[in-house]
């Protein structure tokens, strides 16, 4: 021990006699465990024979088996029950070695072997599954030596800044459209689910070894299939060399029939060893089509069938294209899923859609999906809408050609086949018009209704981009953007019944809004005087709810003594909603910023306007980084600790606090898998104004290091689309000022964008200069 102690090793270590080891195993199964994997090294052979008969006397290999079944499951539910974490650890997660090492012992305890050969021999495993297991443990093996020797430490997990150093250890090279770390990512996927989907097996076959039961409760579901201990048996082995078209109809089968919980170890083998059979002639038999059409259209199952199917590999051999995106990782800093994971989820987000359990969370999606008809068509548009990632080029695009051939090859409708290639081309476009586009202008809203063209259309679009969003990260879905989103969709709904003019939506915001000042009890010539400050940009800039708020806080006190802020909470709850209302002065918006980043209060919308008479009514929308925030304090303490800041700031400009720009160590996976800065500035549709859109690794104090560029180079802010992915930010901001009118300047403010962007990272990446 003393020597490998010296060694820098940590070896367990304990003396006891016999008695003491069994009463230790009797009290701790990871101590029965360590004592079933025993082996003499030195000392009384004799002895060691007296300990494994005492201990091969009280093992009870039942009691043991289901003790490690729980404790497997238990340990799958600490590591995401999935093998497919994007950092996943390689000992412990759901596919890795811990889970070979479990069916051992199992094997082990139950007398069926202490190898793969022997568990073989003992009829549990085909001599090619034993050949399969035994290559995956050496594979997990060597890969967990490489970690330890990269870290010099005991680490198990493929941690995202080792991901490309282990690729390069094992001589994978990165090529035009994937990285190296992704080609290694996606072998290990692949091994995980190898060793997941004979666990299932393995386990099942071990347990009818143990707990033996009669076939007498067996019941024919059909010719082919039968009910066997709530399990979907086949009854013939050859059955899917005979006819390959069950490889599909049992799936269906499962999804017909609830009382089943599972498929048998005999039928999960079965699908596994004759998934080649799915070839190209196969694909192109009718029979086969029609079934894949049916298991998307049934009313339940459908989720839990198509996650079965990728893990057998049913899936990836009927669809060609999604086996390119099995285990395929996606380094954009917000999906938390590899892509074939995130498709999968993204179909249980629409199916949650139509179960009435789930309508008072989706409560518009719920009332879309029941009106919308063949709503299996959006499963059809969600398997497609990212299965082109990787393959370089635009992956809509590139989506949208393969659901068209999909959709040909299947027979769809043509109006059918038509709406799933519009979902999967544009899967991406009311997410970006609601998060970076001004809602309140009429143009953008017609420019979106004449994109989408009917009510159906924008009803499956909403539907597929609310469960996108969700499908990536529980980050990235906030109640902000589901009302951006569902303003977005009734906008777009009032434009299809003809464009929208901007005297006509003027004229309807206004007098919604002096509706809702009356309901307040204000009368009609009470808000004349505040009214008659604002020009048309505020009332087309701000929705009627906004309009009568500020105008009951300052109809009677249009021009005051010290700044307003007023805070209310947003409609949809999880954010503040805050009014600021002040004499108009130097680096106002500069120093709102400050306030609310000190406050780990993230803006999510910002509209800035000066009245006629030169006082600025700036809007925020702000998210707290906390979610345990208590909004109703929050909302008070705003309102009087900025109130306070602008009114010392309004006496004496000097009294603005000087703030150093926080510095935060970025995210492992922002260090290895930088967002390169990005800023583009062009005049906007009318040439009003200009349009700054930028991109880059998301820290504390980003928008407040852009707010004080804009103030240096005296740009003017009109309003501020802030979009959050996750790490990545995609910002948009309309902005104006003299400036930007002469090209010189103009390219001084952009590289100083950038550099404000850059930050931190610029260590990691460099900036894309403007051209």
């Amino acid at each position: 021990m003393a020597a490998l102690w010296d060694l820098g090793l940590e070896p367990g270590h304990s003396v006891r006699t016999i008695a003491e080891c069994e009463t230790e195993a009797n009290a701790d199964i990871t101590v029965e465990t360590a004592l079933l994997e025993s082996r003499w090294l030195a000392g009384s052979r004799s002895l060691m024979k007296q300990f494994e008969a005492a201990m091969a006397a009280r093992l009870d290999a039942r009691a043991f088996f289901q003790a490690k079944r729980v404790e497997m499951q238990q340990r799958h539910v600490r590591y995401q029950d999935t093998p497919y974490a994007l950092e996943p650890n390689a000992k412990e997660s759901p596919g890795g070695l811990r889970d070979l090492q479990v069916i051992l012992w199992m094997a082990r305890a139950a007398g069926f072997g202490q190898n793969w050969r022997a568990v073989a021999r003992a009829g549990l495993l085909t001599s090619s599954e034993a050949r399969d297991l035994r290559r995956a443990e050496q594979a997990f093996k060597r890969l967990r030596i490489e970690l330890h020797l990269l870290t010099e430490r005991r680490e198990d997990r493929l941690l995202f800044d080792l991901q490309p150093a282990l690729a390069e250890v094992y001589g994978i090279k990165s090529t035009a459209t994937r990285r190296a770390s992704e080609l290694l990512m996606q072998r290990y996927y692949w091994a995980a689910r190898l060793v997941t989907q004979l666990n299932v097996i393995l386990v099942q076959n071990i347990e009818e070894r143990l707990f033996p039961r009669p076939d007498s409760d067996a019941r024919a579901i059909d010719e082919d299939f039968r009910s066997l201990h709530e399990r979907l048996d086949i009854i013939r082995e050859d059955c899917f060399e005979r006819k390959p078209q069950l490889l599909l109809r049992a799936f269906l089968v499962m999804q017909q029939h609830p009382e089943l919980s599972g498929m048998s170890a005999r039928t999960l083998r079965a699908i596994w060893h004759s998934r080649h059979r799915i070839d190209a002639q196969f694909r192109r038999n009718p029979v086969n089509r029609k079934l894949f059409l049916q298991i998307l259209q049934q009313p339940r199952g459908i989720v839990h069938e198509l996650r079965r199917m990728t893990m057998l590999n049913i899936l990836p051999r009927y669809l060609p294209v999604f086996r390119r995106i099995v285990g395929q990782m996606q380094h954009d800093l917000f999906h938390v899923y590899t892509v074939d994971q995130h498709i999968l989820t993204v179909i249980r987000n629409l199916r949650r859609f139509t179960m009435p359990e789930h309508a008072s969370e989706y409560p518009l999606a719920s009332q879309l999906m029941a009106g919308l008809e063949r709503h299996w068509l959006l499963y059809v548009a969600a398997l497609f809408h990212d299965i082109a990632k990787g393959r370089g080029g635009d992956h809509s695009e590139l989506g949208a050609r393969d659901v068209r051939r999909f959709a040909h090859e299947h027979g769809l409708a043509p109006e059918d086949a038509e709406l799933a290639e519009f979902l999967v081309r544009e899967h991406l476009a009311m997410s970006n018009v609601a998060q970076k586009r001004d809602l309140s202008d009429p143009e953008v809203i017609n420019a979106f209704a004449l994109k989408v063209g009917s009510q159906r259309r924008l009803s499956a679009l909403y539907l597929l981009t609310v469960a996108d969003i969700r499908g990536t990260s529980p980050k990235v879905w906030n109640a902000w953007k589901g009302k951006l989103l569902e303003d977005l969709y009734r906008l777009t709904l009032n434009a299809l019944g003809g464009p929208q003019d901007a005297n006509t939506v003027l004229a309807e915001r206004k007098e919604e809004a002096a509706r809702l000042t009356r309901l307040a009890g204000l009368r009609d010539d009470a808000r004349d005087a505040f009214w008659a400050q604002l020009d048309v940009a505020y009332f087309l800039r701000h929705d009627a709810s906004e309009i009568a708020w500020h105008t009951r806080h300052l109809y009677y006190q249009v021009q005051p003594e010290n700044p307003v802020v007023r805070v209310r909470l947003t409609e949809q709850g999880g954010g503040l909603q805050i009014m600021v209302y002040t004499r108009d002065m130097p680096d106002l918006f500069v120093n709102i910023c400050g306030y609310f980043d000190g406050k780990a209060l993230n803006i999510q919308d910002a509209r800035i306007h000066t009245t006629r008479h030169g006082w600025a009514l700036d809007s925020f929308i702000v998210l707290p980084t906390s979610p345990d925030t208590d909004l109703r304090a929050q909302a008070t303490l705003v309102e009087h600790e900025l109130g306070e800041r602008l009114l010392q700031i309004s006496s004496n400009p000097r009294a603005a606090p000087s703030r150093t720009l926080m510095r935060s160590r970025p995210s492992r996976l922002s260090r290895v898998f930088p967002v390169r800065p990005q800023a583009e500035l062009q005049p906007d549709e009318r040439s009003r104004s200009w349009r700054l859109s930028v991109t880059a690794t998301d820290r504390p104090g980003l928008l407040y290091a852009l707010a004080r560029v804009m103030a240096d180079h005296d740009v003017d802010l009109v309003t501020a689309k802030i979009m959050t992915l996750g790490d990545r930010v995609e910002d948009v901001f309309i902005i104006s000022g003299a400036a930007l009118e002469r090209p010189r300047s103009q390219m001084q403010f952009e590289y100083a964008v950038l550099d404000a962007l850059a930050g931190e990272d610029s260590r990691h990446v460099a900036p894309q200069k403007p051209a």
